[in-house]
């Protein structure tokens, strides 16, 4: 365990300091049950061995219906709370992840259903390593985070169009700061009402930080918390017009004014009320890492297995 600590530690202090977008993927993460803010029903996954079960149930209550896909998939989480993504704020659109299994991977999959029918509409598999971040309210965008196979942690926030059904080239960043680098863990999410705007805290090696996606424009805003340390544990509130960081314990630790993306006042004093442990971030980095060992070891593995047999064969037809 104290190995997966100072690897956490050691690989988060690498990580550039300013951030912008989505961080690493939520690896070993359950998502909670995928609901709208104030909906009425709720979904959930079930994986088998080769299909999966969706169902649809009362969010206060039992199933009401549910639907078997052939492969596997499971509802995205997008922050390492288990806060889940991928139901469009009209109700009519539910987007489904094929877990991940590996680092990085060589496609991604995703399932879109008709979350009124509970139907599948169809399957997308994209070349490359991704992870779902966000949709926008009419279903017609969905954003992603795609990964650099040959870095860790380096990556970039796409948007998909599902009606072209085609991945636009212009990642999603921040206009104020275009060539910012972007790197944190994120902590929590939360979304507004009307489905357009998702907030994520996360976790840097500087500084905490609040990324704000606008779903319907394509683009971002990243409000920094200079003088905060840690937030793992800490909550998003959403009052009005006010977005709350708020502590562990209860304490609101910054207020962020939605409409300008400003601090409302300074961040409260560094402080031990949101948590200062790195277990939660250390572990699933651990995991990505030996992911990635593993790969290249059965690689590796086959490479040298097919030499071996190469000179087998030189050796026999002499």
């Amino acid at each position: 365990m104290l190995l997966i600590f100072l690897v956490g530690v050691a690989l988060l202090a690498l990580m550039p300091a300013p951030a912008a977008a989505d961080g690493l993927p939520a690896v070993g993460i359950d998502a909670r049950p995928l609901s709208l803010p104030g909906g009425e029903v709720a979904y959930v996954t079930e994986s088998g061995r080769h299909s999966t079960r969706l169902v649809e149930r009362a969010r206060y209550g039992g199933p009401m219906r549910d639907r078997r896909l052939p492969g596997s998939f499971s509802i995205p989480a997008v922050a390492y709370d288990g806060s889940p993504s991928g139901l469009s704020a009209d109700g009519r659109t539910l987007v489904l992840i094929s877990p991940r299994v590996r680092y990085p991977r060589k496609r991604t999959t995703f399932a879109i259903l008709d979350a009124r029918r509970l139907a599948l509409r169809r399957r997308i598999s994209l070349k490359g390593d991704f992870s779902f971040d966000a949709i926008s309210p009419d279903g017609r965008l969905m954003y992603l985070v795609e990964y650099d196979p040959r870095e860790l942690g380096e990556y970039q926030v796409r948007a998909y169009d599902l009606g072209a059904r085609r991945l636009l080239r212009r990642p999603v960043v921040d206009p104020r700061e275009p060539d910012e680098e972007m790197y944190g863990a994120p902590v929590t999410r939360v979304a507004d009402g009307e489905g357009r705007w998702a907030y994520t805290l996360y976790q840097s090696a500087e500084h905490p930080f609040v990324h704000a996606l606008d779903t319907e424009r394509r683009t971002a805003v990243c409000i920094d918390l200079h003088d905060l340390r840690q937030v793992w544990g800490a909550t998003l509130d959403l009052r009005g017009r006010t977005l709350e960081v708020t502590g562990r314990q209860g304490r609101v630790l910054a207020r962020i004014d939605r409409r300008t993306h400003r601090l409302m006042k300074p961040p409260a004093p560094r402080t031990d009320d949101a948590g200062t442990s790195w277990l939660p971030l250390a572990a699933p980095t651990a995991a990505l890492l030996l992911l990635a060992a593993v790969t290249r070891r059965r690689l590796g593995q086959s490479a040298n297995d097919h030499q071996a047999r190469l000179r087998r064969r030189s050796v026999s037809g002499r």
